[in-house]
């Protein structure tokens, strides 16, 4: 499935139309630099003379960017202290459910795990993050409707710290990612938490649609104005075809996807497997 067959399936039995195939790979998601890139670098190579030997040639390209191992979380601390992550993004990409996902994931795993209700700006958000918490059974600290998201951090930070808590996810607005003002938010909600502890956060995750083509490449480049990005949640990666943007992110950021989601269940989530990605999105 995917693009991959596309390929195979345009160019079977003829020539390889080089426009055509670089119309493929930006319909793919690939992105308009990478696309440019790949299609140079195949045309040079004489071998390339099928469909199949295009596309494994892609495959193989596609591979060298992202890498074959995944990235999972950081082990505890041997130091005792939680690790932070922040997860910021968008309104709609399924942030606040990725953030109780993981929590999840983190419990399965027999860890400890505090969660930051930052989400002040969207009263929904607050409650639906509490619910989420009550039914994965994990701490969570909350404040009220358009409270400080920087103060709520810091309390959820202390509490980790104080309860031993191997891991503290703060769960930041849905911002816009062309609001200069909730950039700087972010920015300051990574203060408080040094505060307490100067090497926090630890993880700085931006979660991205893997439906919205260009543009979840271009939210994970605007966030990263904010912080230093660590990693991508990509949701709705369901074998659509339409995950190219996770080759792109990596390729023109450096951003690495970290976890992906696949549905709204708990159990639709998952350490992000460069090689399964390959075989089965792409």
């Amino acid at each position: 499935m995917g693009l991959f067959k596309n390929i195979v399936d345009r160019f079977r039995g003829g020539e390889v139309d080089w426009d055509d195939l670089e119309e493929t790979l930006i319909a793919g998601d690939l992105g308009i630099r990478l696309t440019t890139e790949l299609v140079d670098k195949l045309q040079n190579d004489k071998g390339l003379n099928d469909a199949e030997a295009v596309a494994q040639a892609c495959r193989d390209e596609i591979a060298k960017i992202i890498g074959s191992d995944p990235i999972d979380i950081p082990p505890p601390r041997q130091d005792g202290k939680p690790t932070v992550i922040l997860v910021a993004g968008v309104n709609g990409v399924g942030k606040t459910t990725s953030v109780a996902k993981l929590a999840s994931l983190l419990k399965a795993r027999g860890s400890s795990v505090v969660l930051a209700a930052a989400d002040t700006f969207r009263a929904a958000a607050i409650e639906q993050l509490t619910i989420w918490a009550e039914r994965v059974d994990v701490p969570i600290v909350t404040t009220q409707y358009q409270g400080d998201p920087s103060a709520v951090c810091f309390d959820a930070h202390q509490k980790a710290i104080s309860t031993g808590a191997k891991y503290l996810i703060c769960d930041t607005a849905g911002r816009l990612h062309t609001r200069h003002n909730l950039m700087e938010e972010l920015k300051k909600i990574s203060r408080t938490l040094a505060k307490q502890d100067e090497t926090a956060p630890h993880e700085r995750w931006i979660v991205v649609d893997a439906t919205t083509g260009s543009n979840a490449l271009s939210q994970t480049k605007e966030f990263g104005t904010a912080f230093d990005l660590t990693g991508v949640i990509v949701t709705k990666l369901d074998g659509s075809g339409k995950g190219g943007s996770v080759v792109a992110i990596k390729h023109d950021l450096g951003v690495p996807a970290r976890f992906i989601g696949t549905g709204e269940k708990e159990e639709d989530f998952a350490v992000f497997d460069p090689r399964a990605f390959i075989d089965t999105i792409l």
